[in-house]
């Protein structure tokens, strides 16, 4: 076959970049600090319930938009953590991990030719999204500050829109930069999609890793005007340190619902059935709360730990708000190694060093504003954090 099999729409994008840094920190033995997956194992009694759930033989089909059981948990977790009361049923959709809650979401309700609006840096899955759906996005940067923030600039943002305006995809806490969105922000946003009759497709999967008391995480479907317009998807892996099982579920009113549902059902139709029993468990348990609690208290050391380390070694630190990820600048020590911008500076730690990175420019159509950034994965052992500030000390001093 003489011309190219996979299509069109899809052929720009490639090999997913975690996928190519994961294969060269493996033909290199490198620390991994790239993908944001935990290298310790998931909390005893969720493992115990998905044992449980298999054993007593939940193990088919299970209701298409999600066991009820489940999605009653989801409504009281969604509602206990700085949501809004919703039918469990009517308003919540199970789905295979957030990935296939936003697949559905821009498949089930974006038709060819809407516009989106997306703020870059962006989650890698957006785009093949909207182009599978036909959508065409619209970017808005968040720009690096002074200060190690990340900022819209409101003409930025207000340019973005326009008359084909159907949506925007809001990541807070947002991977890569660990912003969280401010009250403030999140009414501009919201300001703007009831002056355009858009929806909001809110990506909330890092809603519990936040670490700064005065930037807790705010559902902007919490907001006046927003509940009707906005689909909320969260997941179960981040959470809980099971990014395997791919537990997700996407929480909005009826009309929006059926668009999501509408997808879903010829996606996946279905998502793990003793998996799902086990994730409900583990929002609506009391072990669950204290384990999250535990969780985001380790986060928030081993935080501490790498930004404080990749300062002492000469990176320019963003230091997260939010999520398990560091964006930090690398242009003092590129330029004295005679290296340039952050795919080639990511390709010699990873080959030099021994530490796998991200490089952020992938998740930028302005490349310009990723090219000075690594992306550092925290949600990782103690001992792996020192392996990889030991190697990169030795490289680098």
């Amino acid at each position: 076959m003489s011309t190219p099999a996979t299509a069109t729409r899809l052929r720009s994008f490639g090999t997913s970049i975690f996928a190519e840094i994961t294969q060269l920190a493996t033909e290199h033995g490198a620390v991994n600090l790239s993908q944001g997956f935990p290298d310790f194992d998931s909390p005893e009694f969720l493992k115990q319930a998905a044992r449980h759930a298999i054993i007593v033989g939940n193990n088919q089909y299970a209701r298409t938009q999600g066991m009820p059981r489940l999605n009653e948990a989801i409504a009281g977790w969604f509602r206990r953590f700085g949501g809004r009361p919703v039918d469990p049923h009517d308003e919540i959709t199970v789905t295979s991990g957030c990935t296939e809650a936003l697949a559905a979401c821009c498949l089930g309700l974006l038709e060819p030719g809407d516009e989106v609006v997306v703020f870059e840096p962006y989650y890698d899955a957006y785009l093949p999204d909207l182009a599978m759906a036909g959508a065409v996005p619209r970017f808005v940067t968040l720009h690096a500050e002074t200060d190690g923030s990340f900022a819209i600039q409101e003409d930025e943002l207000r340019a973005a829109f326009g008359a084909r305006t159907r949506a925007v995809i809001l990541n807070t806490p947002h991977n890569p930069t660990g912003k969280v969105f401010s009250r403030e922000e999140l009414a501009m946003i919201a300001a703007l999609c009831i002056e355009h009759d858009a929806i909001v497709i809110a990506d909330e999967v890092y809603e519990r890793l936040t670490y700064d008391p005065d930037k807790p995480h705010i559902s902007i479907a919490t907001l006046p005007g927003m509940a009707e317009r906005t689909v909320v998807l969260s997941s179960l892996g981040k959470t809980f340190s099971v990014t395997g099982w791919k537990i997700g579920w996407a929480i909005a009113p009826p009309h929006l619902t059926a668009g999501v549902r509408a997808a879903h059902q010829f996606l996946t139709y279905a998502t793990s059935t003793p998996l799902q029993h086990a994730a409900a468990d583990a929002l609506s348990g009391v072990k669950a709360q204290a384990y999250v609690t535990e969780l985001t208290a380790l986060y928030a050391d081993r935080r501490r730990f790498l930004c404080d380390e990749l300062r002492d070694l000469g990176f320019g630190v963003n230091e997260p708000e939010g999520t398990y990820f560091i964006m930090a600048d690398h242009t003092a020590i590129s330029e004295r190694l005679g290296l340039s911008g952050d795919i080639e500076f990511c390709r010699w730690l990873t080959t030099e060093a021994g530490v796998a990175t991200i490089p952020p420019s992938v998740f930028y159509t302005n490349k310009a504003e990723g090219e000075r950034l690594l992306r550092f994965a925290f949600c990782k052992r103690q001992k792996t954090l020192y392996a990889a500030i030991w190697r990169m000390r030795r490289a680098l001093t």
